[in-house]
């Protein structure tokens, strides 16, 4: 009985967020190559996405995103064009490690993309510095492997319609997956709209917030 709760709640949050936002745009808007999506994927941990954009912007002009460029990089200078997304030693050294990885695959995009989803998981959650949300991000954005990222702004809203998620990464994940049928464009369209929502919820609130203190 639980299960079929579950299903009917997963399935009308997305109809409901469907029917009021429609198509998002999303990184597939502006995004220049897979390993720009790589690189932002790292620099937006702990931080907001207006401090990775100096950061992407420095490893575009100065390398254009070319993976091998980046990876032959001293350590230190890597640092410090990725220094404005802040935790730059560690995103760093994690940006190096995916590269080594992807070295392995004479960086080809398309022989990335053809791996299975559950190996390609598996070898990313393997590197040093990517946990699942990196991996379900970089997996569906970089490498068109597509699915639910059970990130804050998942939670959030999950719990705000009525259907929390599973305590565990895995456990959200898995749920959710199992009681949605998406095309991969509408599984990435799902997390922009989930992401768009949370962004314009968390500036409605510091408005009333602001207004409530006057």
């Amino acid at each position: 009985m639980g299960t079929e709760v579950a299903t009917v709640q997963v399935k009308t949050i997305y109809q409901t967020m469907y029917a009021r936002m429609g198509k998002q745009p999303w990184l597939e808007e502006w995004q220049e190559t897979p390993w720009e999506v790589v690189y932002g994927g790292i620099l937006v941990q702990n931080t907001s996405w207006r401090n990775v954009v100096p950061s992407l912007n420095n490893l575009k002009l100065n390398f254009n995103f070319n993976p091998k460029l980046i990876l032959e990089l001293s350590d230190e200078e890597l640092q410090q064009n990725v220094r404005p997304s802040g935790f730059y030693t560690r995103k760093a050294a994690t940006i190096k490690n995916i590269l080594q990885w992807a070295k392995g695959y004479d960086f080809s995009v398309s022989r990335i993309q053809n791996l299975t989803s559950s190996q390609l998981r598996v070898e990313l959650l393997a590197l040093h510095g990517i946990g699942p949300e990196t991996a379900d991000y970089v997996m569906m954005y970089a490498f068109e492997h597509t699915g639910f990222i059970a990130d804050k702004y998942s939670r959030r809203l999950f719990e705000r319609m009525g259907c929390p998620l599973p305590k565990g990464y895995e456990a959200a994940k898995k749920m959710v997956e199992a009681e949605l049928d998406l095309t991969p464009e509408q599984w990435k369209n799902f997390h922009a709209m989930i992401v768009n929502d949370g962004k314009e919820s968390r500036r409605t609130r510091i408005v009333s917030e602001n207004l409530k203190e006057k």
